[in-house]
């Protein structure tokens, strides 16, 4: 049966899981396990590890590996705590029995598709004093945000938080047809596919990592890694990049949405 190899993003030692269909691969300050994939060697951003968190594997991947890899292998992408499961049942999963709800061959109606996007989240609805305190520029540019769901979009709750005009100062460094495309859909959208997770063949994969890490270099010039600190921006060429893999898929490709768990008692 044919199997998905997975790469698993870590920056801890992940002990309840031994499927062989895993490569964890280790990012951050720690000694990294032996078997571990590590990403500070060969062509790497590892420097840049606390403002691109698991990007940091993803870029040296792309660099180091995927073109080794058999162009007719499903190639997926996990974190530690997140993981693709075959059920929606996710309150049944902890990480003891969390091998048995694994995906980890390609389900029979993926030979129609080009790629597996995680379930989306939706973002509409905040509470009306965080929309006051979070999102108060917002607010007095436009106060139907407070009551009108359609208004409570992507680029609402990105303005809020993570920095209040960083999205679209990241998507003016795009190209013209994604900058105009990009900027409709953080408008009229009030969901998106998370995690930077996906599950594609080789040549999907390259194309989305290529796409990505050039613009993601054009926005090192406006944001400048000394400023980037807390949970709000620290990380925010991951938060940019996980609203951008919802619109880049789903324009270039045809995306089925998966079931996917987080786990909380790791």
């Amino acid at each position: 049966m044919e199997k998905i190899k997975f790469y698993c993003v870590t920056n801890k030692k992940v002990e309840f899981l031994n499927t062989q269909n895993f490569k964890f691969c280790w990012v951050g300050d720690g000694t990294p396990p032996e078997n571990y994939l590590r990403c500070d060697e060969g062509d790497n951003i590892f420097h840049k590890e606390k403002f691109y968190s698991e990007l940091t594997f993803h870029y040296w991947y792309w660099k180091n590996l995927l073109d080794s890899e058999n162009t007719n292998q499903w190639v997926g992408f996990c974190q530690k705590r997140r993981y693709w499961v075959k059920t929606e049942e996710i309150k049944r999963i902890n990480k003891d029995n969390l091998d048995e709800f694994l995906i980890k061959s390609p389900e029979q109606d993926w030979k129609d598709y080009d790629a597996i996007l995680c379930n989306p989240i939706e973002v509409h609805s905040p509470k009306k004093i965080k929309i006051l305190k979070r999102g108060w520029k917002n607010f007095l540019k436009n106060p139907s945000i407070l009551y009108n769901k359609k208004k409570q979009n992507l680029l609402l709750h990105f303005d809020m938080h993570h920095g209040y005009g960083n999205l679209i100062k990241a998507i003016d460094k795009l190209d013209e047809v994604n900058k105009i495309d990009f900027k409709n859909f953080i408008i009229q959208n009030n969901s998106f596919n998370p995690h930077i997770m996906f599950i594609a063949k080789p040549h999907v994969i390259k194309l989305w990592f290529e796409n990505l890490f050039s613009w993601l270099q054009k926005c090192e010039d406006i944001f400048d890694f000394e400023k980037l600190h807390g949970y709000d921006t620290e990380r925010l060429f991951a938060y940019l990049s996980e609203r951008y893999l919802s619109y880049w898929f789903n324009k270039n490709f045809k995306c089925k949405e998966q079931n996917w768990v987080q786990l909380t008692n790791f």
